[in-house]
């Protein structure tokens, strides 16, 4: 694949997937929200820039999850990443088992180059 390579173990594009720490998720429920993460963010890049989409596809789809503090917080990161054109996707659980309804989980940004995800989220810790 052509394209500037990063420090990032050869990797040029990532997701960050960004969850929620104030609350109490299982195990299970966690890992099904950031699944719904990554696909909704995934869907929106490969619509808006096929191209992009592929390479990080192809690549290897590097993902990285980490700590958000708050609601908040995370509606502070989609407005930045949006703002930087970037694709994401916001949780909304159905409210079927551990949370209620419309309770937002967790944020997903990018698929896109490391340097802007980073923008975003290069300062929260891992989770």
């Amino acid at each position: 694949m052509g394209g500037s390579q990063t420090a990032e173990g050869g990797f040029e594009f990532s997701q960050s997937i960004v969850v929620r720490t104030d609350l109490v998720l299982s195990k299970g429920k966690l890992c099904a929200q950031v699944g719904h993460a990554v696909l909704i963010a995934a869907e929106e890049a490969r619509a808006k820039d096929h191209k992009l989409w592929k390479a990080w596809l192809d690549e290897g789809q590097r993902k990285v999850v980490l700590k958000g503090s708050s609601l908040a917080e995370l509606l502070a990161l989609k407005t930045e990443a949006e703002r930087l054109g970037l694709p994401t996707g916001l949780v909304e659980d159905r409210g079927l088992t551990e949370v209620p309804p419309g309770t937002v989980t967790c944020l997903a940004v990018g698929p896109a180059p490391i340097r802007l995800v980073d923008k975003v989220t290069g300062r929260l810790p891992l989770l």
